[in-house]
């Protein structure tokens, strides 16, 4: 079946309706996306089809999340690509809306606060880019809820579908907010983190990744060798010796360091400062940043011992 293409919330809950009474489904899944599709979004599409009866994608470019006009211009619209990725994948339903769709009466006055969760990392070099991602991404998952069982959709008595959304956990920091903020206010939907797809060569895969140079992708293979090394050694019980780690980052010249530390992975604080010195237990998370040339990369590794 043709992948089905909206633009309204309206179209997209019929649809939904429609989808899950055909298929007598039981349940969605919901994939939200900036577009610029790449391999990592297909592993989330892939998962989500691979565990519910009906998959939505989301392709939005939130403007509440950049901090800069020339950033949200710059930020690459591949919607044919995208949409050909998204039905060789097997995913039912896109929802692309415009901007006026999703904030009718312009930017809005009422916004979820990420809070203290988002002072930190990404949000201190960032200030107030997750406020603007989790009031879209509490947006999309409105949006998405399974049309069957509502009021005047789908069939008359039919309980709603089991819901899921799907994250990659490369955005590890966006993760845990919109997991807290689902926990938090009780929003009825499971979310799913998708491990992080990378190149042969190891670099996270990222839309920003089109911006670098040759040599500047050579260069940010630095990222990824230093988490490695850190989870080496907390697989190997041995004490995490970050300062190290860090070096090898900071000898790269094109690369430009901004955080590389472990933190604890429910709340984001660093781990106490023993974990540097003495054998690693227990389970953390390897989070770091840096720019590689005038691309700002993210990475990450979960740890455990």
């Amino acid at each position: 079946m043709a992948i089905k293409l909206v633009t309204t919330a309206t179209e997209l809950r019929a649809e939904s309706a429609r989808l899950l009474t055909e298929k007598q489904g039981s349940s969605q899944g919901l994939v939200p996306t900036m577009g610029a599709l790449h391999e990592g979004h297909a592993q989330l599409a892939r998962t989500a089809v691979e565990n519910n009866d009906v998959v939505v994608a989301t392709i939005f470019v939130n403007p509440l999340q950049f901090g800069e006009a020339a950033d949200l211009d710059r930020y690459p619209r591949t919607l044919d690509a995208d949409l050909a990725l998204l039905e060789a994948e097997g995913v039912d339903l896109v929802f692309a809306p415009s901007v006026e769709e999703v904030y009718p009466g312009g930017e809005p006055m009422v916004r979820v606060t990420a809070g203290p969760l988002a002072n930190k990392w990404e949000g201190a070099s960032r200030p107030g880019h997750f406020d603007g991602a989790l009031t879209v991404v509490a947006k999309l998952l409105h949006y998405g809820f399974p049309g069957v069982g509502l009021p005047g959709v789908g069939l008359p008595g039919v309980a709603p579908a089991a819901y899921r959304a799907y994250f990659g956990q490369k955005d590890a920091q966006q993760l845990t907010l919109v997991k807290r903020m689902v926990a938090d206010l009780n929003f009825p939907v499971e979310i799913v983190a998708v491990p992080i797809v990378r190149s042969a060569e190891g670099l996270a895969l990222s839309s920003r990744n089109r911006f670098l140079s040759d040599d500047e992708r050579e260069a940010a293979l630095v990222l990824s060798r230093a988490l490695k090394l850190i989870e080496g050694r907390a697989n190997a019980h041995e004490p995490l010796d970050l300062e190290s780690a860090r070096a090898m980052v900071e000898s790269q010249p094109l690369v430009q360091l901004d955080y590389f530390d472990v933190v604890d992975t429910r709340t984001l604080e660093p781990l106490a400062e023993n974990c540097r010195d003495t054998p690693f237990r227990g389970e953390g998370l390897a989070l770091i940043a840096a720019k590689v040339g005038p691309v700002r990369l993210i990475d990450n590794v979960p740890l455990s011992s």
